[in-house]
């Protein structure tokens, strides 16, 4: 059985060189990359944040209803009361007040 040269069948037996750069940091420099970040936000915002979400998720829940007794009769107060008109949005609108400081507190 003859052997076959590899570069008569065009694969390349050469292996690349892979050159990672060197960085070379000081005493400071490499404290400076140990320590960890604190994060961006805090237990408060994180509680704002929840409580806002919670406000927005009972404005949700309030707005749901508007269901007839009677499938052949059409009652506004029901579809148009102060609960899904008024209330609902509010709560709404002061859990994206409240989610909006929590972002920007300090």
């Amino acid at each position: 059985m003859a052997k076959k040269n590899k570069k008569s069948e065009g694969i390349s037996t050469a292996k690349k060189k892979v050159i990672t750069p060197t960085v070379s940091r000081t005493a400071s420099q490499a404290n400076t990359v140990a320590k960890a970040e604190p994060l961006l936000f805090n237990r408060t915002n994180f509680m704002y944040m929840a409580i806002g979400a919670g406000l927005i998720l009972l404005g949700m829940v309030m707005m749901l209803g508007g269901k007839q007794p009677d499938p052949n009769t059409w009652d506004p107060d029901i579809i148009y009361s102060a609960r899904i008109t008024i209330l609902a949005p509010f709560l709404i609108l002061s859990g994206l007040v409240v989610e909006i400081f929590a972002i920007f507190k300090k």
